[in-house]
């Protein structure tokens, strides 16, 4: 048989030079496997510690015999259950494949090479990459001391050739949020042709009063577009189902680019049941409050500086060997996130997780810190 050519000629889009693929927390089999061991601990994704929703699982069992048909296109169920959770029109809600697709959907609609996409910095980086992929020039703007959002700086970065801005509140991987009067101050100030992305997917953990979920922007007809999850507050991150709100304009150019068949039929019917699951909500945002607390509590015994989060992870500083104890950390089973993708190499992200595996990350966390406290023994 005559071999081919090979594909060095293939080649694909410049841009894909200068993109990073984002990089997510280590699935625990895959710790299993590298290290040999057997109990590891997953604080590093912002998951639901408690689990998915019973109502979600139950609603999922009775569609199974249903998997071979293709599921509703227009998810019509479950948009009217979103809609109906915040008193709004089913058409000014999308259901998409979680919030990442949402990411990439409004970069699609909205954005044409050279167009200017605002983020804030740090931030979740699918916001960057969705504007690259565009061909869209990101433009950064770092928050101020403490991870504080400053509306007059993103104002100040705002250009005609500005067409979305993105904010996250509360900011992953910060925990920090804008508030409300803050927020309502950047979109009123804002030229009508910016499109505010309000990234919103923890604010369900939120308990300050001055926060805002964005949803009265919406109704009072700004151009901003809410997104939501059901991967945090009601435990379904592994079957992807995140949402849009926006007045039904900008939600019908979304349709536009969108595939029709994105959310499965499982992940409907479990969301649909989860968003009316109120004791689940209410036992995840009890268990959260009462987990952050504990765990200020604990880095404060070890004299450990972490910023102070309205979300459900924590930001942690460990100074310039934060590296070496993510690594050693991992290697003792507790799975967290090393910021230096956000540029913070002295910082570690830890997720919210059960007492008992708070308890067990408190615990190795606090062995390592004394074994790097001993003077090293000369050769």
């Amino acid at each position: 048989m005559e071999k081919g050519p090979g594909i060095s000629n293939i080649v694909s889009r410049n841009i894909l030079s200068r993109m990073k693929p984002y990089s997510p927390g280590k699935p625990i089999w895959e710790v299993q496997q590298e290290l040999g061991i057997e109990r590891v601990t997953k604080l590093a994704s912002n998951e639901n510690p408690i689990g998915p929703s019973p109502m979600a699982l139950e609603a999922i069992q009775a569609y199974l015999t249903e998997i071979n048909r293709y599921p509703d296109a227009d998810t019509v169920h479950l948009r009217k259950a979103i809609a109906g959770h915040y008193a709004l029109d089913p058409e000014q809600v999308l259901v998409t494949n979680g919030g990442d697709e949402l990411i990439t959907l409004l970069s699609e609609t909205f954005l044409d090479a050279d167009d200017e996409v605002i983020v804030p910095s740090p931030t979740f980086s699918e916001y960057e990459f969705g504007g690259n992929l565009l061909g869209a020039k990101v433009v950064p703007v770092p928050l101020r001391e403490g991870f504080a959002y400053d509306a007059d700086e993103l104002l100040a970065a705002v250009t005609e050739r500005t067409k979305l801005l993105y904010l996250c509140s509360p900011n992953n991987p910060t925990g920090t949020y804008m508030k409300k009067e803050e927020l309502h101050r950047l979109v009123a100030s804002l030229p009508s042709h910016v499109l505010v992305v309000y990234d919103g997917a923890y604010s369900h953990f939120v308990t300050a009063d001055d926060y805002s979920d964005g949803i009265e922007l919406v109704r009072s007809g700004f151009p901003i577009v809410v997104l939501q999850t059901f991967s945090k507050l009601y435990g379904l991150a592994g079957i992807r189902v995140g949402y849009g709100i926006a007045d039904p304009g900008i939600i019908a150019r979304i349709r536009q680019v969108k595939e029709p068949f994105n959310v499965n039929m499982l992940a409907q019917v479990a969301a649909a049941a989860a968003i009316r699951d109120e004791a689940h909500v209410e036992a995840t945002r009890a268990l959260n409050e009462q987990g952050r607390d504990t765990l200020y509590a604990q880095l404060d015994a070890l004299n450990l500086g972490y910023t102070p989060s309205m979300s459900n992870f924590v930001l942690v500083e460990l100074g310039p060997d934060a590296k070496t104890i993510y690594d050693r950390l991992m290697q003792r089973g507790i799975i967290v996130r090393y910021a230096g993708s956000w540029h913070l190499p002295n910082h570690i992200r830890v997720s919210i997780g059960t007492p008992e595996e708070q308890a067990l990350f408190i615990q190795e966390l606090t062995a390592i810190l004394a074994s790097l406290a001993q003077p090293s023994t000369p050769i």
